[in-house]
């Protein structure tokens, strides 16, 4: 088969591209050249600018695929043009969404069915912590209208994995992998659940192989953060009541990943895969994610999320508050 990859020199997009190749399906990406491409030299690379709208996309033009998955749409103003562009040029429109479209929602575990967020207007550009879920509403409903039962939504967790260049799953397998006490946030029993980014690709794939159509919650298994120290390797490690964390005004960027249990966003860690699973999703064990994070990992320099000081501060302030 023949695909177009919207941004396809990044994590996510890398690892679509190299699986559709390895599957050995044709692969064109559409792309502004300016991150670093180490894909492999079979892949056509087109060149484009989403940002500049219709007139960013001329490579476009006269072509035709049987599919397009979009994984650098974050807003209207750059979905409209591609999706409205190639309405009939492909047979399907993989729109690689979010989670985040279901807000911070109460009732678990989170499926497709669960209400989403309201969509963000079309003059909204700024992306942050607000308008990531409601930017990717306003997208899902745009692709929908275009192409109705021919567009594919993928709602991810947080993904992790290999060439993931955000320090966030990264700073734990990290962090475990050093001498000394290590800071655990809570008391082990909250959640935590991301998806390797190679379960993501193969999904995708068998989406387009498949001409699966619908919208797909894609999470990984959900481990307390108990499980997940103990898979790391982490054989040190002491105890930060979220109490304590708060407490401190210590940011979600410190501890990337932490979210308290029935805290803001947790219902974000209880996502179901199930519609996903039926159609032939499969998922990495855990252990194996981070046994291959920890080799990749080897040969970066990555700053930590949460300074030595600061997490020295923070054991002191548990081990006063116990009494040790």
């Amino acid at each position: 088969m023949r695909a177009l990859i919207l941004g396809g020199t990044r994590f996510i997009g890398r690892h679509i591209v190299e699986t559709l190749l390895s599957a050995g399906h044709t692969v064109s990406t559409l792309s502004r050249g300016k991150s670093r491409d180490e894909l492999p030299l079979e892949l056509e690379r087109l060149r484009g600018d989403r940002d500049e709208g219709l007139s960013g996309l001329g490579a476009l033009r006269g072509r035709s695929w049987d599919a397009c998955v979009d994984v650098s749409g974050y807003a209207p103003r750059q979905v409209r043009p591609s999706a409205e562009l190639l309405r009939a040029s492909v047979k399907r429109y993989v729109f690689v969404s979010a989670v985040s479209v279901y807000g911070d929602p109460q009732d678990r575990p989170v499926r497709e069915t669960c209400p989403r967020v309201t969509p963000a207007s079309e003059d909204v550009t700024e992306i942050d912590a607000d308008t990531y879920g409601p930017l990717k509403v306003a997208c899902e409903d745009l692709v929908q209208r275009i192409y109705a039962t021919r567009c594919t939504l993928l709602r991810p967790q947080i993904v992790v994995g290999l060439q993931d260049d955000r320090e966030r799953y990264q700073y734990w397998v990290q962090r475990a992998m050093q001498e000394g006490e290590m800071l655990a946030p809570g008391d082990g029993s909250d959640h935590l659940q991301v998806i390797d980014v190679r379960d993501l690709a193969r999904f995708a794939v068998k989406v387009i192989e498949n001409d699966l159509g619908g919208a797909f919650n894609l999470a990984g298994p959900r481990l307390t953060w108990a499980q997940f120290t103990k898979l790391l390797g982490a054989t040190n490690v002491v105890w930060v009541a979220a109490e304590i964390i708060k407490a401190a005004g210590v940011t979600e960027f410190e501890l990337p990943l932490f979210r308290s249990e029935r805290g803001p966003r947790s219902g974000l860690m209880d996502v179901s895969s199930d519609r996903a699973r039926a159609q032939g999703l499969t998922l990495t064990a855990p252990e194996v994610t981070i046994r291959d994070m920890q080799g990749w990992i080897l040969s970066k320099i990555l700053t930590p999320a949460l300074l030595p000081e600061r997490e020295r501060e923070l054991i002191g302030i548990a081990r006063r508050c116990s009494g040790a």
